[in-house]
């Protein structure tokens, strides 16, 4: 906790300034917010006197555009489809969550960049939206940065992790998981190896 990953994920989506290097994204650097960036934070950030579909096309409403069919079909693909009158406060956590989601893809970005989004939900509400993530980056083909504090979340969705020593924050190591992908991914042994992998790195 504490090492900058936050910031990180802040630099990237243009939101912070580094103040030494380069951040590049498909070779242009990145010095302000971008479109085909996507943020979902700790929190779902959701205003709580707009509807499901006004907080998951908010990005679009603030931008004066109308949501296309696309958005009604990532509410549905989310299961969200039956409660889009519904307010914030008439949902479950894993709902809020799963709004959130919905209007980081609301503009179809190229990265989705999130900073623990499924930190205080249970171990199956958790497991549910973690497929789902794996379902719409086959579906979307977008590239993914997640920080998370679950070797087991870091180990189903990474394809490449990178493990944080303590501040001041350096990279301690980097596992390469390039057999993650499938919904079975967790009953592979290979996936407990890279478990154990990311347990001594983050205990050398």
């Amino acid at each position: 906790s504490g090492c900058g990953k936050t910031s990180l994920l802040f630099a990237l989506s243009g939101l912070l300034r580094p103040r030494s290097g380069r951040i590049t994204i498909d070779e242009e650097e990145v010095d302000s917010p971008r479109r085909d960036v996507a943020l979902i934070l700790q929190n779902a950030g959701l205003l709580p006197w707009k509807t499901v579909w006004q907080n998951a096309n908010l990005s679009l409403l603030l931008n004066g555009e109308f949501p296309q069919q696309n958005a009604a079909e990532v509410l549905a693909h989310l299961g969200l489809d039956n409660v889009m009158k519904r307010f914030p406060a008439e949902l479950s956590e894993g709902m809020k969550r799963r709004v959130g989601i919905a209007r980081a893809l609301s503009t179809s970005p190229s990265v989705l960049l999130m900073d623990e989004p499924l930190a205080s939900l249970d171990t199956l509400t958790r497991e549910k939206i973690q497929d789902l993530f794996l379902n719409l980056w086959h579906e979307h083909g977008f590239s993914m940065i997640l920080v998370t504090h679950n070797i087991e979340e870091a180990a189903f969705l990474g394809q490449r992790i990178i493990v944080f020593t303590d501040r001041p924050a350096r990279i301690s190591a980097i596992v390469d998981n390039p057999q993650m992908g499938s919904l079975d991914y967790r009953e592979d042994p290979v996936f407990q190896g890279v478990m154990s992998q990311l347990r001594e790195a983050l205990e050398a």
